[in-house]
This record gives C-alpha cells, sequence and structure tokens, in this order.
C-alpha cells in the first residue's frame, strides 16, 4: 500500500507544471504559446528571462527529489518502490494529466530523482552536459548524450541492484524520446543555440 501511495505521490508531484505557474506569475505569459511551447526551463528562460528559468529548473529539479524522498520514507527504502518513484515522476511532468498529457522533456526532473537515487553517475553526465554545451551551445544535445549515458554510467560507477538500472533506460529512453523534434533540427541545422537571457519575441 505504501509503495502504491508513492507511485502516486511520484505523479502528482511530477504533473505540477511549475514551469507554466512561474512564468504566468512573473510575467504573465502561457509558456505554452510562447517559442517551443515547452513548459520546461530552458523555453520559459526565453519567454519569462533567466530568473524565471532557473526558478523553474530548480522547482523541477525539487519535484524529482521529492517523489524519491517520499519514497524512500514510506516504504522503508525499498531500492525498487525508489526506483518506480524515479521514473514515474519523470512521466508525471512529461505527460502531466492537468494539461492533457502535454508536458515538458523532463531533464531537470530526472537531475532531482536521480541526485537522490543515483548521484555519481548523474554527476559524471552532468560534466559531460557541461563540456557538450560549452563546446555546441546546444542545450537539447547536451541533455541528449547525458541521457543516453547515463544507464552506461549508472552500471559502470555503481554496479546497481536491476531496479535502478531500469530506472536509468526507462529514463534515458524517455529524455531521447522528447528530444525527437531537436535531433531532427540538429540534423538539418536549424537548432537555436542557448543564450541565458530572454529571446525577443
Amino acid at each position: 500500500m505504501n509503495g502504491a501511495l508513492a507511485a502516486l505521490l511520484a505523479y502528482f508531484l511530477g504533473s505540477i507544471p511549475f514551469g507554466l505557474l512561474v512564468a504566468k506569475a512573473m510575467v504573465g505569459s502561457d509558456v505554452r504559446k510562447e517559442g517551443s511551447g515547452n513548459i520546461g526551463a530552458t523555453n520559459v528562460l526565453r519567454s519569462a528571462g533567466p530568473v524565471a528559468g532557473v526558478l523553474t529548473l530548480l522547482l523541477d529539479a525539487l519535484k524529482g527529489v521529492a517523489a524519491v524522498w517520499l519514497a524512500d520514507r514510506l516504504t522503508g527504502g525499498s531500492i525498487a518502490w525508489m526506483s518506480a518513484a524515479a521514473l514515474i515522476v519523470l512521466l508525471g511532468h512529461a505527460f502531466p494529466f492537468w494539461l492533457g498529457f502535454k508536458g515538458g522533456k523532463a531533464v531537470a526532473t530526472c537531475l532531482g530523482a536521480f541526485a537522490y537515487l543515483a548521484p555519481l553517475p548523474l554527476l559524471a553526465v552532468v560534466l559531460i552536459f557541461i563540456v557538450v554545451v560549452a563546446k555546441t551551445r546546444y542545450l537539447s544535445l547536451g541533455s541528449i548524450l547525458a541521457a543516453g549515458l547515463f544507464p552506461l554510467a549508472c552500471w559502470m560507477i555503481l554496479h546497481p541492484e536491476w531496479p535502478v538500472l531500469a530506472a536509468a533506460l526507462g529514463a534515458a529512453v524517455l529524455i531521447v524520446e522528447r528530444h525527437r523534434g531537436n535531433i531532427a533540427r540538429i540534423r538539418a541545422g536549424e537548432e537555436r543555440i542557448f543564450r541565458f537571457r530572454r529571446e525577443k519575441s
């Protein structure tokens, strides 16, 4: 019962659209109608400014931490339920009930969830993300490569129990799939480079 409650809470936390709420509160706009239409931190930054973008990033990451922490507390530290919560909170962010199952790409929420569950492998791929973005200025490419390498990093660094590895693999598949449009734009040379400022409409 406690595991099922942890899973339900993970989805609920993940589905809170902080990007939408932050942009609405700070600049009065619906971020779904700006830029890429995504509710994640990158589009919030571009459409509502860096403060709103950073705040969205932090809040989206915190809901990932909260979901796994609650699963830890509710199930007495069950690795299986904590791993399930890590994946479910990402699914909640990507497919929120309140927004017709049209959510974000789950990168920030993944950071929070696995910072609690698998911090060392996460740190390794964050370093890869930083190097890729510094070289290319494509946030999406950094996210795709970091997510794709995350299961391998988990296996090499932690040799974890299978639920952790399964959650890492599920997270990687989800994040890469959510970046299909970015992959197409990168291949076409049409992807926007990262600038830490609000873009003019």
